[in-house]
């Protein structure tokens, strides 16, 4: 398969570049290219692409590599968005980290309902305490009322009672 990418050729510490036409498994410094279609020059920012050669190889086939793709786009030879050449960064995981945060995400939460149940017997307690100031007689009106609850409750156990003690000698 063939592919538009760049070769180096040029000095140390001053790079230039051929836009090539080679063969994808061959080595970019290997000189067997089938033609020449361009020059880069990354120090002046010069791109010398004959959009000729360009078009004729693409419509062959030819599959450029992401930076020569990117410089067709800047030269108008070929419509589309450029593509992300940098490479992508692998996240640096940091398997403790990640525990000692939900840990302490786990106890933070812990706390919170431990606040949260604090005020709840906080204002428990501050609710007793208002009702149990109210004058004395108020008070001695409560436990009345208290008291023929209690005295009706135990009413209703002893019919509850009898009942299931009638209902006993029916089924026997």
């Amino acid at each position: 398969m063939l592919m538009l990418r760049l070769q180096r050729v040029g000095r140390r510490n001053e790079a230039h570049f051929k836009i090539v036409v080679i063969e994808k498994s061959k080595g970019p410094k290997s000189h067997k290219y089938v033609d020449i279609v361009g020059s880069y020059n990354p120090k002046l920012g010069n791109v010398i692409i004959d959009e000729d050669k360009a078009k004729k190889w693409l419509a062959n086939g030819v599959q450029p590599s992401d930076t020569v793709y990117n410089m067709l786009v800047t030269k108008g030879i070929i419509d589309g968005k450029k593509k992300n050449v940098l490479p992508k960064k692998s996240p640096i995981i940091d398997e403790e980290k990640i525990a000692r945060e939900k840990a302490e995400a786990e106890a933070k939460i812990a706390k919170a309902a431990e606040e949260k149940a604090a005020a709840e017997e906080a204002e428990k307690a501050e609710a007793e305490s208002t009702e149990e100031t109210p004058s004395e007689e108020s008070a001695e009106t409560e436990t009345e009322e208290v008291k023929e609850e209690v005295k009706e409750e135990s009413s209703d156990v002893e019919e509850t009672k009898e009942e299931v003690a009638e209902d006993k000698k029916e089924d026997k």
